[in-house]
């Protein structure tokens, strides 16, 4: 399964800037609160993240008090989280492991540090090994262990000689109220004192240095895009005013050239414009020789179509002749001799006509 969204708490917009890019850049959801109050506020109107960044130090109510309130409640126990601290002692990460925290994440951040908790919760996610949100008896155990004092001890002031002889056994679990016992008391609130009011102060320097710096970056951006705003516009102007001029210069070789060749052309055309009366003659001269070759080649033309009539007509006659001689022959081993003579009287007569009608056609 893999981790898609998180809810990071912290109460420095530095710590929450640089965290929240590192999980952005791993395509995951981020949603984020001040403080420990804003967090529960959250979990308790919007949905259950996958995941839990708490700061371990913040004012108010601290990282280990808000992973208490979270655990404690059924319906965010299983929420997994990851304490974010500067405390690198594995006696904190064991003593928070009691109080419910997942892992640690030591501030600042690393990118391989972060992926390396990711990859181990999305593997424990997947296996179904996180562990079971603890007891009220381990988390009240865990807090007494670290002033060292027994679960089921009281806290009274030191007897006298006397007294504690008197109480025997019977009061063997009371702690007694020593000097020892109360400078360490002491010293522990005053560490815790000293530890929130440090982080307050340099949370505050932080968010101030991130906020200058930021209104500075804003207005260098401004003032650069303005600059190169200005620049563009000032190059723009001078590429037009030098194309404008390169645009006239062209312009006007191009018209001086086009009217040194229009005049060229212009004495050409007046040079070489209408007909003479030379031409004119030429051209006359030029049809009536053209007429000539064409009366000539018609008459050639016609002679010999003429010509090839005339052998057309001969050759087709003795064709017709010889026929009829042939036929007549035939026909006379066949038939009587009148028929033969009226065979070659036809045929002789035929052979007349013919030849007058071609004579009379091409005559």
């Amino acid at each position: 399964m893999a981790i898609k969204n998180a809810l990071l708490v912290d109460d420095s917009k530095v710590a929450r800037f640089a965290l929240s890019k590192l999980l952005e850049s791993r395509d995951m959801e981020v949603n984020m609160a001040g403080s420990a109050e804003e967090a529960l506020d959250f979990l308790t109107s919007h949905g259950r993240p996958d995941v839990i960044f708490m700061d371990h130090l913040m004012p108010g109510m601290n990282g280990v008090e808000a992973t208490k309130a979270i655990k404690g409640n059924p319906e965010t126990a299983g929420i997994p989280i990851i304490m974010c601290t500067s405390k690198k002692s594995s006696s904190f990460m064991e003593e928070a492991k009691t109080f419910g925290v997942y892992n640690i994440l030591t501030k600042p951040p690393q990118p391989d540090g972060l992926s390396q908790v990711l990859a181990q919760l999305a593997s424990d996610v997947t296996k179904g090994t996180l562990p079971e949100p603890p007891t009220e008896d381990t988390t009240q155990a865990g807090e007494d262990d670290l002033l060292n004092v027994p679960a089921n001890a009281s806290v009274e002031l030191s007897p006298k000689t006397g007294e504690s002889e008197r109480r025997g056994s019977a009061q063997a679990n009371v702690v007694p109220l020593t000097s020892d016992l109360i400078e360490q008391i002491a010293r522990s609130a005053v560490k815790t004192h000293i530890n929130n009011r440090l982080h307050e102060l340099l949370s505050s320097l932080f968010d101030e240095q991130f906020d200058h710096l930021k209104r500075a970056l804003d207005e260098s951006r401004s003032k650069q895009e303005a600059a190169i705003e200005e620049r563009l516009n000032a190059v723009s102007e001078m590429v037009e005013e030098r194309t404008k001029n390169l645009r006239d210069d062209v312009a006007a070789e191009v018209n001086l050239n086009l009217g040194s060749e229009f005049a060229v052309l212009k004495k050409e055309l007046k040079k070489n414009s209408g007909f003479t009366s030379e031409h004119m003659a030429e051209l006359k001269d030029h049809i009536t020789s053209v007429q000539t070759i064409d009366t000539e080649f018609w008459q050639t033309l016609q002679s010999e179509a003429i010509q090839q009539a005339h052998e057309i007509s001969r050759e087709t006659a003795e064709d017709i002749a010889q026929r009829t001689i042939d036929l007549f022959v035939a026909q006379q081993r066949s038939a009587s001799s009148r028929v033969y003579t009226m065979g070659l009287a036809l045929s002789l007569g035929i052979f007349s006509v013919g030849i007058a009608w071609l004579s009379g056609l091409f005559g």
